[in-house]
């Protein structure tokens, strides 16, 4: 009975992360988050309807790609931020499971961070 009141013996939490790593909390860092997947966003948001624009890119071996697929460019982005890269991959899943609706799949979430 001598450890029946006790609490338990509480570890604490060890968190490793790579040198250089941000570890900024709070609003501003939620806003950089939108704002970065708002970039995203309206890369691809001229893309769309009859009178889409084409996007000229070019690669890191310098290849270059012109299209408005809304798809391809979203293959074709190299994005860092943790945030955009999320939904650069729902559109790849988008893209993988449906075949169409990526560009829409993009807008949309970039319309629901805007609220």
């Amino acid at each position: 009975m001598a450890g029946r009141g006790q609490m338990p013996m509480m570890r604490p939490q060890v968190i490793v992360l790579k040198e250089g790593t941000d570890t900024s909390q709070g609003v501003p860092q939620l806003l950089s988050n939108i704002s970065a997947c708002l970039a995203v966003c309206d890369t691809i948001r001229t893309t769309l309807g009859p009178r889409g624009m084409d996007k000229l890119i070019v690669d890191a071996q310098g290849r270059v790609t012109i299209s408005n697929d809304g798809a391809t460019i979203m293959k074709l982005l190299e994005v860092v931020q943790p945030a955009a890269r999320t939904l650069v991959d729902i559109a790849r899943a988008q893209d993988a499971e449906v075949g169409d609706g990526t560009t829409s799949v993009v807008l949309l979430a970039g319309e629901l961070l805007k609220e």
